[in-house]
């Protein structure tokens, strides 16, 4: 049974970005295990055409260590791509290329075991034992939990789980087909949008109709404006740490389109195509987007889906019959299964993990035995905690709390805002 300083449990960005920056502390041992046979990143939603929302500065490794050998720049380079790339995506970068970027990394990162999916994780003596299904347990007394959040489906179509309703995390490997056909899509954030796009795409057969279903007031920009995105900044963090749990809900709400509204130029496209449809087209497309809906129920009728929706101004109820229906409802946070023997010794406040301030769990277990985590943290440590913008910054805390010193120099957190005249 090997020991290892730390074991990773998945391998998405987050994890990938501790690997990568733990790759070169030469007095760290490290393993990192991942259910799939190679690095994925949302592959049922890589759909053509879709970009990263963040510039590719916000990589792996490039805010705490811009001289990594494992950043997008050297990535790039390494590839015979800078010039161009340069010019055709200026300080931007397609969701594929940077998928393509992110399996270059884990490529080169020995620590990487793929094919494991973890069963368990125990308590054994003075270490965490973790078991896979494949037979191999290994031991460690830090523990980084990376593997991920689930698609949410509200209860009524989680029951209806399957080929005429979805999760966009399932679109491209399911593949439904969508010309001729009446199609909704419920959710106008930027997965909706990328959804939608697909599906007006050139050179594919229209579906009969389009229904995209917003719960907002509207289909939202993402606002990208300078000081919002001081929210996404180190300083915001320990700040947002500071307030009280209701505080911190408030705030979330309020911030959400600062992370979940819609690319400015995807909005642009989506609209073009339509005014197209409706001019050259000869309206051959007949869509619906209504904004103030609620999606409240479903259920079969017949061949047919019959959808019940609550509209928000005026009060009342409607219906829709569809042929298929995408939900574009985005990913929540579930106790990990492999962590059900430790349940006991966990502290949770209802909403989720209690979380200090290095992203570390508490727990009542030995003292020198750390459980940290990636992508559970946003009730705690804010807006940012899903999003790209911070990955490197939080692993580089976790590593400096994990080898107790600053491997990496985070400094003082700065800002141009001020979050207290105190």
């Amino acid at each position: 049974m090997e020991k290892f300083d730390v074991i990773g449990i998945g391998v998405g960005p987050f994890n990938l970005s501790l690997a990568a920056l733990a790759h070169p502390v030469g007095d760290l041992t490290s393993r990192f295990f991942e259910a799939k046979s190679h690095f994925q990143w949302h592959p049922g939603l890589m759909v053509p055409e879709a970009e990263i929302q963040v510039s590719f500065l916000k990589d792996l490794v490039t805010l705490v260590d811009p001289t990594s050998p494992f950043s997008y720049l050297n990535f790039l380079v390494a590839n015979g791509r800078i010039f161009q790339a340069m010019v055709a995506n200026g300080m931007s970068s397609s969701r594929q290329e940077f998928e393509q970027y992110y399996q270059w990394v884990a490529e080169q990162l020995p620590s990487i075991s793929w094919g494991q999916q973890v069963k368990s994780v125990s308590l054994n003596g003075d270490c965490f034992e973790v078991a896979c299904e494949s037979g191999e347990v290994a031991r460690a007394t830090t523990l980084a939990l990376g593997s991920g959040r689930t698609p949410y489906l509200p209860d009524f179509a989680a029951v209806l789980r399957g080929p005429q309703v979805l999760h966009a995390s399932d679109l491209l490997q399911i593949g439904p087909e969508t010309g001729g056909r009446r199609v909704m899509v419920v959710g106008a954030g930027q997965s909706g949008a990328e959804v939608i796009n697909y599906l007006l795409r050139e050179g594919v057969s229209l579906p009969e109709s389009l229904t995209w279903v917003s719960s907002r007031a509207g289909f939202l920009p993402i606002d990208d404006s300078p000081f919002t995105n001081e929210w996404f900044a180190p300083a915001y963090v320990d700040h947002f740490r500071s307030l009280s749990p209701e505080r911190r809900a408030q705030l979330l709400q309020q911030q959400r389109l600062s992370s979940d509204g819609i690319s400015e130029s995807l909005l642009w496209k989506i609209y073009r195509r339509l005014y197209q449809e409706e001019t050259v087209g000869a309206g051959r497309l007949r869509h619906r987007f209504v904004a103030n809906h609620r999606v409240l129920d479903m259920a079969h009728d017949g061949e047919e889906l019959t959808v019940r929706l609550h509209d928000g101004d005026r009060d009342r109820e409607e219906r829709c019959a569809a042929d298929l229906v995408i939900f574009c409802t985005g990913y929540h946070s579930d106790f990990p299964a492999y962590l059900e023997p430790l349940r006991e010794r966990i502290t949770t406040n209802g909403t989720g993990f209690e979380v200090r301030e290095d992203y570390s769990l508490e727990w009542d277990g030995p003292k020198d035995l750390q459980i940290y985590v990636q992508n559970f943290a946003e009730r705690s440590h804010g807006i940012a905690d899903p999003n790209l913008s911070l990955a490197s910054w939080r692993s580089a805390r976790i590593l400096n709390s994990v080898v107790g010193r600053d491997q990496y120099l985070l400094g003082q957190p700065a800002s141009l805002m001020s979050w207290s005249l105190v």
